[in-house]
């Protein structure tokens, strides 16, 4: 599989300490800083597209994978939470507010041998 683009992206839940809700607004957010119109243009199938998702978050056990799987429009998705993000606790209160980061990859089995660059 080759890697076409990844993307990058943060979410948070503030109050709730839901760090499923913070992985999945953190896939929101790096989606939304694409398009992927190659696709369209080459006429490929987003099906075989392979996404590959890592979430950083402080406690990855408490992440439900699938809905964040869930969360994306296109393509066979492979989740994956390791250890990262941020936990910020509010002194005054003791609510910790929850910091997701995501990394987005959109990957397509091409052989490189089938593309050359124009001479524009």
């Amino acid at each position: 599989m080759t890697r076409l683009i990844l993307e990058l992206g943060a979410g948070n839940d503030l109050y709730g300490e839901d760090y499923t809700k913070a992985a999945c607004r953190a896939v929101h957010d790096a989606l939304h800083h694409s398009s992927l119109t190659l696709f369209r243009t080459l006429d490929l199938a987003h099906g075989d597209m392979r996404v590959n998702v890592t979430i950083g978050v402080q406690h990855p056990d408490r992440v439900d994978a699938a809905l964040v799987a869930a969360e994306l429009p296109r393509g066979k998705a492979v989740v994956t939470v390791v250890q990262g993000g941020q936990n910020i606790t509010d002194p005054n209160s003791g609510t910790v507010s929850v910091i997701a980061s995501a990394a987005v990859e959109a990957c397509l089995d091409l052989d490189p041998n089938n593309w050359q660059l124009s001479q524009t």
